[in-house]
């Protein structure tokens, strides 16, 4: 007969010098937030959110959100997959180099683009020369800003997933005489599609907010640059109103993010 033994269950009453300084982080991160909101323009708030320059701002940053990312869907997914399976020297440098970005100060990540994508960098001035594209401080400037900092998330959470899948499944499907390809679409691909999910929406919120690269890459023109992280940085000075709508337009999004993966963090928790 097993004894209880009281008062050390670890899950019982936490030690006052945790739950102090734990409460004090909450406090820390919750009451901005809960600040923004209660200084919400609740009253015109529907007039700010149908408004012609908030729209347009909203507009733009969806669809090049959406842009950015699936153009880190093409092109991250095979990058993912080669960090994940390809039997290449120097794998751990790559891994290193593709994640970058996420450390890499954003402003920095959109210097280094103008300086290779400009009209005089070594990409940009064949791509003026040869087909007349002009990125930097275009609507596709921004979708070139936003993938740049966006793919590592989804290369992060597809390689992820790739190393969890379980081999043997492909290995059946090659024995059963299935070609690479086939295997990789019917086998490796839905195995691997929750994944795939979490780092699309990821990357995409990602997007959705990206201000310093899209500024020095993209620049702030209303109407053709102006993202919603960019409108708030223009708003805050002439119009604290639309500044605040659009902050908590973010912030209903970056929400509505972390309760869709929500089920995906407690699952790889357990």
């Amino acid at each position: 007969m097993t004894r209880t033994v009281r008062g050390r269950n670890p899950r019982g009453r936490l030690p006052v010098v945790l739950v102090v300084p734990a409460l004090i982080g909450l406090a820390f991160l919750v009451l901005p937030l809960a600040g923004l909101i209660a200084r919400a323009p609740w009253r015109t708030l529907p007039g700010q959110l149908f408004s012609a320059e908030i729209g347009e701002a909203l507009r733009l940053s969806l669809v090049c959100a959406s842009l950015a990312t699936a153009i880190c869907l093409v092109l991250g997914v095979p990058l993912a997959w080669l960090l994940a399976r390809g039997d290449l020297r120097g794998r751990g440098l790559l891994r290193a180099l593709v994640t970058v970005p996420l450390v890499l100060p954003p402003v920095v990540g959109g210097v280094a683009l103008l300086l290779v994508l400009g009209r005089r960098g070594p990409i940009g001035q064949y791509l003026d020369a040869w087909f007349g594209i002009t990125l930097p401080f275009t609507t596709a400037g921004v979708v070139v800003a936003e993938a740049f900092v966006a793919m590592p998330f989804l290369v992060i959470s597809v390689e992820g997933a790739l190393r969890a899948a379980d081999p043997r499944y492909e290995e059946a499907a090659a024995t059963l005489g299935a070609s690479r390809r086939l295997t990789f679409w019917r086998v490796t691909l839905p195995s691997i599609a929750p994944g795939i999910v979490a780092g699309t929406v990821l990357c995409w919120a990602r997007a959705l907010g990206e201000f310093g690269a899209t500024i020095t890459f993209a620049g702030n023109f209303p109407g053709e640059t102006t993202t919603m992280p960019l409108a708030v940085y223009l708003a805050l000075e002439s119009d604290p109103d639309a500044a605040i709508v659009l902050s908590i337009v973010l912030l209903v999004v970056s929400v509505a993010v972390l309760a869709s993966l929500r089920d995906r963090w407690i699952s790889g928790a357990t």
